[in-house]
């Protein structure tokens, strides 16, 4: 079984970027750099020839490159926050490309949940149970950062990742990239 999601991967400036917003993480595990992307389908697991079909769907899609840019750092879980990520500015191309990927997806047999898209670059995970002093200079350090801006910088295509969780969190690798329309070579 192979567990896989499809996602945008970061360039480089904006990967350096998300990494100085890592710096001073008073708790929590920084997510590693090459592990930066906007997920915009999760496929769970299936069977490679399931994951191949996919990947023919996925070759299938026809949609423009587009500009994205980062704006703010944030907490994602309410009460008990689980992630800090950095936002993504609404932007109807992503939005578009997300629903051509779910489609394809589903074409391909792959039955994913209908559920908001909050699009977003996971920079830190938490610990389910922070302790009172550590929450207090989590906040500070996020709120130093909510002002946090980069880009725009372009989408030239997306990616076909295979995910392996391990002791010291997940692994991706690259299975399959796909360009976008207008695109440089």
């Amino acid at each position: 079984m192979i567990r896989a999601f499809v996602g945008i991967p970061m360039p480089e400036n904006v990967t350096a970027a998300l990494q100085a917003q890592q710096a001073g993480l008073p708790v929590g595990r920084a997510v590693p750099p090459e592990n930066f992307h906007i997920t915009l389908a999760f496929l769970g697991e299936h069977p490679m020839p399931r994951v191949e079909d996919v990947h023919f769907s996925l070759d299938a899609i026809v949609a423009p490159a587009f500009e994205l840019t980062l704006e703010g750092i944030d907490f994602f879980g309410g009460e008990r926050p689980r992630i800090i990520h950095a936002a993504v500015r609404p932007e109807p191309a992503l939005t578009h490309l997300r629903a051509r990927v779910l489609e394809a997806a589903r074409s391909a047999g792959i039955p994913l949940p209908r559920e908001r898209f909050n699009p977003h670059v996971t920079i830190a995970r938490l610990p389910p149970v922070i302790a009172p002093e550590d929450a207090h200079r989590l906040r500070a350090h996020v709120g130093a950062r909510a002002g946090f801006l980069c880009g725009p910088f372009p989408v030239s295509g997306f990616t076909l990742y295979r995910s392996r969780l391990g002791r010291s969190g997940a692994h991706y690798e690259e299975m399959a990239e796909y360009r976008l329309e207008g695109a440089p070579a």
